[in-house]
């Protein structure tokens, strides 16, 4: 065995993991017995850093991958118009299902993404405080990531970061709903949702695309990003509901896409020092 993959295996194994990103999609469907959440975690070891070992097979692209996911985002360059892009979720006057899934808050509604004249749908969205992404090294508070699958079953994220002001109105009734789901897998109804806020947001402001991969196991690449350069916004009562609920739950900043992964950038290291 050598060093690389004997340094990315010193930590214990523990059994299959599944990804949240992938939760609703075809890969992981709702009516899937195994929800996400009791395999994998984002502190000690079940988390981010020990992501391979949880499953050396499944997971190998968390630890050798060299478009992961998040990154750090340079606010000066990879912007673009979000004009050529659709971003389509009609209202919920009647809510939606909303999911306790241990590392995340999920909510099912519909709605869909047309970009390159290729239309995906929406399967779910979710939340993670802090935010993964950085811009110019720079967290925000939140992120909320809308994920999409296209009928080859490719992956799209639109997300959003989530900082301190007046609260959003997309968010109230979410926010309303984190009481009635204490623990993982917990679900409650929201009460009516409106998305005219967000895609008015989307709209009126530049993005930030890229190609990079889930950021959760199995650490998959190919995942198209698409994210708003301006932040919407949550008052500081609703996100301390939403970070008592969470707590951390954000896989920290990868290296720069297409450089080698951190970690077997370590291994390569310790090989070095021998």
């Amino acid at each position: 065995m050598t060093i690389i993959p004997a340094f990315l295996s010193l930590l214990s194994l523990f059994g299959p993991v599944v990804s949240h990103e992938h939760y609703g999609t075809t890969l992981l469907p709702r009516s899937d017995d195994t929800t996400p959440g009791a395999s994998f975690s984002y502190v000690g070891m079940t988390g981010p850093l020990n992501w391979y070992s949880l499953d050396r097979q499944a997971n190998a692209l968390c630890a050798t991958g060299r478009n992961q996911s998040p990154t750090n985002l340079a606010s000066d360059t990879n912007l673009s118009s979000s004009c050529s892009i659709v971003l389509d979720i009609p209202n919920a006057p009647e809510g939606a299902l909303l999911e306790n899934l241990g590392v995340a808050v999920d909510v099912f509604t519909n709605g869909t993404l047309t970009q390159r004249n290729v239309t995906s749908e929406l399967v779910q969205f979710h939340f993670h405080t802090p935010s993964e992404h950085s811009v110019n090294g720079m967290h925000y508070p939140m992120e909320v990531h809308f994920v999409f699958q296209a009928s080859d079953a490719s992956v799209s994220v639109v997300g959003f970061f989530i900082d301190f002001g007046e609260l959003d109105t997309l968010l109230e009734p979410i926010v309303a709903g984190l009481p009635d789901i204490p623990s993982h897998g917990n679900t409650t109804t929201t009460g009516p949702l409106d998305f005219s806020s967000i895609l008015d947001h989307f709209c009126s402001n530049s993005i930030y695309q890229y190609s990079g991969s889930l950021t959760t196991p199995p650490c998959s690449e190919g995942v198209s990003w698409i994210i708003s350069s301006e932040p919407i916004r949550i008052d500081v009562p609703s996100y301390d509901a939403f970070r008592q609920l969470l707590g951390f739950n954000a896989r920290y900043i990868q290296n720069a896409i297409g450089e080698i992964n951190l970690l077997e950038n370590i291994a390569r290291q310790l090989q070095g020092s021998d």
